[in-house]
């Protein structure tokens, strides 16, 4: 996935000549991000050098963008709009999550739902076996 991302974002650096944000940042949302946030909330990366595999596509984007150079990771970020995929794997699996919950869409992995007084409610993945 983060092999497949990193290629379409030399393609498009090396195809779109444009310096304009808008277009670039339209590109990447559209042909690099969703390949690296493709069913999230299933598969959702818990080792550290996963996450820093993807995240780092978003982050060789933003160093490509011109005069963004002399920002860190997180200062290109709020200067583009963007979130750190991280933050929107989580986004989606709590999106998602509520969504079941609510039974907006058919609990097919069978996640139970436990009130508890004192913690609000908590979500339970029943066992596989």
């Amino acid at each position: 996935m983060v092999i497949k991302a990193r290629s379409t974002l030399s393609w498009v650096f090396s195809v779109f000549k444009t310096s304009d944000r808008t277009v670039m940042i339209t590109l990447y949302k559209s042909l690099m991000r969703s390949l690296l946030e493709y069913c999230c909330p299933l598969w959702d990366p818990t080792r550290v050098t996963e996450m820093q595999m993807l995240e780092g596509v978003q982050r060789t984007f933003t160093s490509c963008m011109g005069c963004l150079n002399d920002m860190n990771y997180w200062k290109r970020l709020v200067h583009l709009k963007l979130m750190s995929l991280q933050r929107r794997r989580e986004r989606c699996t709590i999106f998602m999550m509520w969504k079941i919950l609510h039974n907006v869409v058919p609990n097919y992995c069978d996640i139970e739902f436990i009130d508890t007084s004192r913690h609000g409610t908590k979500a339970r993945l029943l066992s596989l076996l």
